[in-house]
């Protein structure tokens, strides 16, 4: 290693957290040189004005390699990123409470084939909502009329899986969501107030027909489960059975006044500028827990969750789940096959599975799962090469450009 590789490299390791510093980054196959490439990357996603900054975190076999802050976490007030900030990781919620109701399901308190109405018994005898067509000639207006449409009987009650693999149709299109605005959650309510009330609403098609991202009901609904099995709030058997046992200390459903400053500011990306964003936090509460994306967290602590299940489901001793749980919520339970799935991308129990690297245009190994964030997070994790990646940022990043160019800087650090 050349004079400037080993003071960079001794740079990046005194900047990181001491159980990540007693590792050589290349004992772990990661090269220091190539690694810096990661802050390029996102150098140039600031310089367009996609984000304003950014956290990075790349673990290899184990340990924690890179964390690196970037930029700005407030343009207006030039605040710096931190390697502590706080983001806002909205879907990267439902990784978490998927592993909930894994961990029940190996209590042998929930099962993947369970009717959800098992647990919640309005969720039985559910609708499917099927479109109206206009008659010809009705004239088009402006913002559009709401969805007309009449409802026939489901052809098997949702379930479970279902809803842990956005097949169930609940609040994943127009007529659902429809409905569910029509039946809004109220402040102060709870999982246990509001839920029940989505079993009135329709499906947006036939449980098991295609696959339909549910932004919020589905894992909302997972969570009612998760306390109805456990006999605790969600927020409750998150802390006690996932955060305690890892050492998340900093993942939670509000931050809090004390940490409230190291939030970072959330944006939206126009054009080639950035705007805050207007109510960046209508999710985060004291009373309604939301499974769907309800969670705030930092790049390390988040890294603790991802690496436990790169690790087979124990990190330090702490077992959460058994490696076939985890080989099972990594499996494609959905092929890219079924009518709104992409090229590639196969679905699991919570996380998307790369099933073709090719034609899913992205440069990871086969086998690789994680989610995303609405606000630009992006976590994945690789079994063949033992990696886990987490970028967080907190713009809105509607072609994930990001994420492919994240996961490629991280791949071509690889060496061993």
């Amino acid at each position: 290693m050349t004079h400037r590789n080993c003071n960079l490299a001794v740079a990046l390791l005194a900047a990181l957290p001491l159980s990540a510093a007693t590792v050589k980054t290349e004992s772990t196959g990661l090269s220091d040189e190539r690694l810096v490439r990661i802050h390029d990357t996102i150098q140039r996603h600031m310089d367009a004005h996609h984000v304003s900054g950014a956290v990075t975190l790349v673990a290899r076999r184990g340990h924690i390699v890179h964390l690196q802050a970037h930029g700005l976490m407030d343009t207006e007030s030039n605040k710096p990123m931190a390697k502590d900030s706080i983001f806002r990781i909205w879907s990267m919620s439902k990784p978490v409470a998927g592993v909930a109701i894994l961990m029940l399901m190996e209590e042998g308190k929930v099962r993947l084939n369970d009717p959800v109405s098992r647990f919640i018994p309005e969720f039985k005898g559910m609708k499917v909502a099927v479109a109206q067509e206009p008659a010809p000639g009705t004239p088009t207006t402006q913002p559009p009329a709401p969805p007309q449409y009449y409802t026939v009987p489901a052809a098997r009650e949702i379930t479970i899986q279902d809803l842990l693999t956005h097949v169930s149709g609940l609040g994943s299109g127009r007529a659902s969501s429809a409905e569910i605005q029509r039946i809004a959650r109220k402040d102060g309510e709870s999982l246990a107030d509001y839920i029940p009330r989505l079993g009135t609403t329709p499906l947006d098609f036939q449980p098991g027909s295609r696959w339909t991202y549910s932004p919020l009901a589905a894992f909302d609904t997972l969570g009612r489960v998760v306390e109805i099995a456990s006999g605790q709030t969600f927020d409750q058997f998150l802390k006690q059975r996932i955060f305690q046992p890892l050492g998340m200390k900093e993942t939670f459903f509000h931050p809090g006044e004390e940490r409230w400053p190291r939030v970072v500011t959330a944006y939206h990306r126009n054009a080639d500028s950035l705007q805050k964003t207007e109510k960046p936090n209508f999710l985060v509460s004291t009373t309604y827990f939301s499974g769907g994306g309800g969670l705030m967290s930092t790049a390390e602590d988040y890294a603790q969750f991802a690496m436990m299940l790169a690790e087979g489901g124990q990190l330090n001793g702490k077992r959460l789940l058994s490696p076939k749980t985890v080989e099972l919520m990594s499996s494609v339970f959905v092929p890219d096959t079924l009518p709104g799935r992409q090229p590639g991308k196969g679905y699991g129990l919570s996380v998307q599975v790369v099933s073709d690297p090719i034609a899913a245009g992205q440069r990871v190994s086969t086998g690789s799962y994680g989610w995303d964030g609405a606000y630009g997070t992006h976590f994945w994790i690789d079994p063949k090469e033992k990696i886990v990646g987490i970028v967080m940022v907190q713009t809105d990043n509607p072609d994930r450009q990001l994420d492919r160019d994240f996961e490629n800087a991280v791949m071509q650090a690889i060496i061993d």
